[in-house]
């Protein structure tokens, strides 16, 4: 007889410890189980390896508002993320439920069992699991393969190539010229890292340009305040702090733009050399936030950039060669190593297979529900983080909802909720409200946005706080039904 559990939580990173934590408080009676492909769990925080791998926000925000992160060390490296994680799961006995090594290869409803029956690779053997309530904690990229274009003359090239999202951990790079090529978090983060742990000149080959702010990787509030205060009480202060703090920049740099790029420029300024051109390299031609506006902990780049270990090149590829890339304008970058940080591949639902009694279902023509379920998709909700704020802040908020809409239809004996597809008054919008590369080449794969309330996707969470969390579970949106309430109208 093939096992059934309750909820299947699939992904043991940051939203499915999160998830498991909710679900345990709110329905401590049902069963539930966390499937990681991986041999570990941690997602992202296992998956990267790349020297200087670390937050690209706050971890009093990143970190779970269950758990304190009780240090004054604001941005952390990844290591450290990891051992949180793990010591939340370990703490909260979610490590228990933690099946490793279990791919979801399909997922698919049945409306007559009323269940989801799913194809499950384990080590290479094909297994099945029955779930009621199936809840997508993946993430949002393809753990398998980063986004690699294809370089003219890249076979000609005699040194090494690499992608971070599969950094060799003996890769040696002590005294050697390294090309990293691109311009977002992965390229900033290594630059720095790669010249502190010995490597002889770096240089970041960038097409475009990329907003870059700098803030310091400690919080003097935050080491009074756990100086002060109980631990608890310091976190929710600290927590607060970095939440407000963080949405203030966010709508500052939307409503007034020029203010917000001055301010980036004279953080930039006050480090680099004097007469670097700031307008080429630092300043792009969109506005902040119509991509990410990535974080220099300490202006570490623009520090390494001022002492010459480091420079910017914007310019496109010609060609690899055999001892670099032949640019376009003419010049010619040696290079022992080139590294490609040229983004993520974007992936929903790990890539799973999703069907409806047996006929497969296209996401991509759903339209996402508050933006954690799909129109015309029987229990499920998958978990998707802020663009513009920590990923774990909506995760958290998702994490509850989700528990409290399970808990909801077990007091009133629904055993089915779907999200009504939305009217012809609601506009289809594009799911995620940026125009980053690795998003526009996804569009076409993710789930829609609607032009209104509740399917319009909102970046804020002082507004998710009133919408999610103190929102009414029964909405005319959602339908609620229950097999029993069936059998008796039948009968």
């Amino acid at each position: 007889m093939t096992e059934f559990v309750d909820v299947v939580i699939v992904g043991a990173g940051i939203s499915g410890i999160s998830a498991a934590w909710h679900l345990q408080q709110n329905c401590p009676g049902k069963s539930y189980a966390v499937l990681e492909r991986r041999e570990r769990l941690g997602g992202t925080w296992d998956l990267f390896k790349y020297p200087g791998i670390r937050s690209d926000s706050d971890m009093y925000t990143l970190g779970f508002h269950f758990k304190p992160w009780a240090t004054d060390q604001m941005i952390a490296d990844g290591p450290s993320i990891w051992n949180y994680i793990d010591e939340a799961a370990r703490e909260n006995g979610i490590d228990k439920h933690v099946r490793y090594s279990h791919k979801v290869v399909s997922a698919n409803w049945s409306d007559e069992e009323r269940h989801w029956e799913l194809t499950i690779d384990r080590d290479g053997e094909r297994i099945q699991l029955n779930t009621g309530f199936l809840w997508a904690c993946s993430g949002y990229y393809n753990y398998d393969e980063g986004f690699s274009p294809e370089f003219p003359g890249a076979e000609d090239f005699t040194g090494t190539v690499v992608h971070p999202q599969h950094w060799p951990e003996d890769l040696d790079y002590q005294g050697k010229k390294v090309v990293v090529i691109g311009s977002g978090a992965t390229a900033i983060t290594l630059i720095p890292a790669l010249i502190d742990s010995g490597a002889g000149h770096v240089t970041m080959l960038q097409r475009t340009p990329t907003y870059i702010g700098s803030l310091p990787d400690k919080d003097p509030f935050a080491a009074r305040a756990y100086r002060m205060l109980p631990e608890k009480t310091a976190y929710t202060a600290v927590r607060w702090k970095a939440i407000l703090q963080a949405t203030a920049q966010y709508q500052l740099a939307r409503a007034l733009p020029n203010v917000f790029r001055k301010a980036l420029r004279t953080m930039a300024e006050r480090r680099l050399p004097e007469g670097f051109d700031y307008d080429r390299h630092f300043a792009p031609d969109y506005k902040p936030w119509d991509q990410r506006v990535c974080l220099a902990p300490n202006g570490d780049i623009f520090k390494a950039i001022r002492k010459g270990k480091a420079d910017v090149v914007t310019d496109t590829i010609e060609r690899f060669t055999a001892t670099g890339i032949q640019l376009s304008s003419g010049e010619h970058l040696d290079a022992d190593i080139i590294v490609t940080a040229t983004g993520l591949n974007v992936q929903f639902f790990g890539g799973a297979d999703v069907l409806r009694n047996g006929k497969p279902q296209d996401l991509a023509d759903s339209v996402a529900y508050k933006g954690m379920m799909l129109s015309d998709v029987p229990n499920m909700a998958f978990t998707f983080g802020y663009t513009n704020a920590s990923w774990t802040l909506k995760a958290d908020l998702t994490s509850e909802y989700v528990s409290r809409l399970l808990r909801y239809m077990e007091e009133n004996g629904y055993d089915s909720v779907v999200p009504r597809e939305p009217g012809s008054d609601v506009e289809r919008r594009p799911f995620v409200d940026l125009t980053s590369g690795y998003i526009k080449r996804a569009l076409d794969r993710l789930p829609k946005s609607g032009s209104k309330a509740p399917w319009r996707l909102k970046q804020n969470y002082l507004v998710d706080l009133r919408v999610i969390r103190n929102g009414k579970i029964d909405d005319d949106t959602l339908e609620f039904t229950s097999e029993r309430a069936q059998v008796a109208a039948s009968a």
